[in-house]
């Protein structure tokens, strides 16, 4: 046997000791026998260097070091979930999945919601290529170093696999990893970690794969995306994805009604304490994929699936003073600021208290002793005041008239939730806040600046705008605290390259109220420029697809203020982009303007996501679902038929994929 063919059969060999023993728990060898086996390898490794596999057992003990983690698009976006909290949100849940497909045959998959940190395993010809973080749902970063090292990760694929796959899971600290891991810090003299799954998601994060190569995180897998990957339903997924070598938890479970779900809900509330991980609720999937196409999205989530999460942990503890902070808009949020407790694994100090409506109709006080529970277990809040325990020289709060930071009087218009400092531009946390939205990853990204650094900058008086920035030099940043000239360096070329950041980027960046990234989008392949978005008069704004009078009068005011007209100006003579590129004007066409498509099915010249931007860019709209509005359905193979017979009873033309090719060219 040659050196090359030893090495394939000993990395096999491993890897399916190592399968049997993470995934399965069924080790067939001792730890020792596969110590010995494993140092085998890497002796012939090391020996023969021309014969190097990334994907080699012996590279999961980590070693190599990552100073940055690149930013990566994810090619198919990682939805959040709309939550539910009782039998009636699932049933009108239920009935609205019905109304849309027209029918009551439907099933679903029950799966349990595990808490720890979203991830996207991308696998080609069988590999693992890449492993990226949820991030923002559109983006993440690449942490593939890290995860190499998690045991139950599959570097190579078993059996009969599509060629390229994405598959999507949490990475989870198992509970009893995680008190091992306490109780060697305390030994040490180190203060605990708080909970599993932060201490997971700071585990992605470390530079040094070898570290988390220490750490006993654990991968649970459940959600396959791809385009033509020969699965029917999401059950079917979960068979196919243990069948290649993942680690699939095997709770789930398969359902054809509401109660059935809830007394899946009901079982593992009750045992959710017996399982080795943690978790906060349970997930629901319609279960065949070609429905769940039919059902599409929202802006935000998927229509086919819903996160019923259990009943919040609760607390009481005493409100020691109520502070208030400002945002990047002005807009007051006043803070409890709460005796520390402990709550659903995490140490509480402070709740946010919304406005001054909730705390007038709850009545809360310093000094009270206040219930708390996290809504969703992640964000506290005060649910509640134990009357019983109010001193009895207690006083009603009074809100603030005054800006905490800047002492301007504060305004509340009508049918606004909050009240609002107007001192824009000398308000510190506002001109610290425009600057950091303007930097933010979904805006202009610009790597090396951070909040913090931020609030430096403005505290030195280097920038008191976003507009600033591009007037700054090394020489002048290198002085400052927690500062090197390398680091300096970074900054000054993150602010260069921002300089090729997109027109709608940029026009999201600028901090318009109400201009979100999607507006930001629509106006931007509206008006072309920023000239003419500047020139647009509010009846031009509102006539744009979807703008209502709000967004247009927000947008109006923006532009007609001096101050702002001098921020663009000087925007654009530092080099920003302002206006879409020549390179986009050529791929982008009116001749889809005042159309909006559905698109269903599978394609075989472009893929849907390539359709739907073809669409976009030739001015016309995508919707995931069949109104009176819509204009053409897009059918590819495979199509459900409701969505055709709801397109024929609407009279709405039904069209190939060749058709709306020749529409556009």
């Amino acid at each position: 046997m040659s050196i090359e063919q030893q090495l394939t059969e000993l990395r096999k060999e491993l890897a399916e000791h190592n399968y049997k023993y993470y995934v399965l728990d069924q080790p067939s060898i001792t730890d020792y026998e596969f110590d010995m086996k494993l140092k085998e390898l890497q002796a012939l490794e090391a020996k023969h260097p021309e014969f190097f596999d990334p994907n080699s057992p012996t590279q999961r003990v980590g070693g190599a070091v990552t100073k940055n983690f690149n930013t990566v698009v994810h090619e198919h976006r990682m939805y959040s979930l709309d939550n539910s909290y009782s039998k009636e949100d699932l049933e009108d849940w239920e009935k609205r999945i019905e109304r849309i497909l027209g029918h009551n045959n439907v099933a679903f998959t029950c799966e349990l919601k595990y808490d720890g940190a979203s991830m996207s395993l991308t696998y080609e010809d069988g590999e693992l290529v890449r492993a990226v973080t949820r991030g923002d749902g559109f983006q993440g970063d690449e942490v593939t170093t890290n995860v190499k090292t998690i045991r139950s990760v599959p570097l190579k694929l078993k059996g009969n696999y599509p060629p390229k796959f994405d598959i999507r899971g949490e990475i989870v600290l198992p509970i009893d990893g995680f008190a091992k891991m306490n109780e060697e810090r305390i030994a040490n003299g180190e203060d605990a970690y708080m909970n599993p799954r932060n201490t997971a998601s700071g585990s992605l994060k470390l530079q040094d794969s070898a570290e988390v190569a220490k750490r006993p995180l654990d991968c649970l897998l459940y959600n396959i995306t791809g385009e033509n990957i020969g699965i029917a339903s999401q059950w079917e997924s979960l068979e196919k994805a243990r069948q290649w070598g993942f680690k699939v938890p095997k709770e789930a479970t398969l359902v054809k009604s509401v109660d059935e779900i809830l007394e899946f809900v009901d079982h593992w509330e009750k045992h959710r304490h017996e399982l080795p991980y943690e978790i906060d609720g349970v997930v629901i999937k319609v279960n065949d994929l070609q429905q769940q196409d039919e059902l599409g999205y929202t802006s935000k989530a998927p229509r086919w699936a819903m996160a019923y999460k259990f009943k919040a942990e609760q607390v009481s503890t005493v409100l020691n003073e109520i502070t208030y902070q400002v945002g990047r808009t002005g807009a007051i949020t006043p803070v409890a600021n709460l005796q520390p407790v402990l709550l659903a694994g995490t140490t509480v100090k402070r709740a946010s208290l919304h406005n001054a409506d909730q705390i007038a109709l709850l009545d809360i006080r310093e000094r009270d002793t206040v219930y708390v529970e996290k809504g969703g277990e992640i964000i506290p809040k005060i649910i509640g005041v134990d009357l019983s325990k109010r001193p009895s020289d207690s006083v009603p709060t009074t809100y603030i008239t005054h800006c905490p930071e800047c002492d301007t009087h504060l305004v509340r218009e009508e049918g606004e939730a909050k009240h609002f400092c107007p001192n824009v531009l000398g308000c510190p946390p506002q001109v610290a806040g425009r600057i950091q939205h303007y930097i933010s990853r979904k805006a202009m990204d610009i790597e090396g600046l951070g909040s913090e650094t931020v609030e430096l900058l403005v505290k030195e008086g280097l920038i008191t705008d976003y507009a600033d920035l591009y007037t700054l030099t090394k020489e002048q940043i290198v002085p400052l605290e927690r500062m090197a000239e390398k680091s300096a360096e970074n900054l000054i070329n993150g602010i260069e390259r921002s300089k090729e950041i997109p027109f709608e980027r940029v026009l999201f960046a600028l901090g318009i109220r109400f201009v979100g990234e999607t507006v930001a989008k629509k106006l931007a392949r509206h008006y072309k420029s920023i000239e003419a978005l500047q020139a647009a008069s509010l009846d031009d704004l509102v006539n744009v697809d979807e703008i209502g009078i709000k967004i247009a009068e927000s947008v109006r005011d923006f532009f007609q203020d001096e101050r702002n007209r001098r921020l663009i100006s000087r925007l654009s003579e530092y080099g920003v982009q302002l206006s879409i590129s020549e390179e986009k004007l050529l791929n982008q066409t009116d001749k889809l303007s005042g159309n909006s498509f559905v698109v269903s099915g599978v394609f075989e010249q472009v893929s849907r996501n390539e359709l739907k931007k073809l669409i976009e860019d030739n001015g016309g709209k995508v919707s995931s679902s069949i109104s009176s509005k819509t204009s053409y359905l897009v059918a590819g193979d495979n199509m459900g038929p409701s969505k055709r017979t709801k397109a024929e009873s609407l009279g709405i033309p039904i069209i190939t994929e060749n058709d709306f090719l020749n529409m556009i060219s």
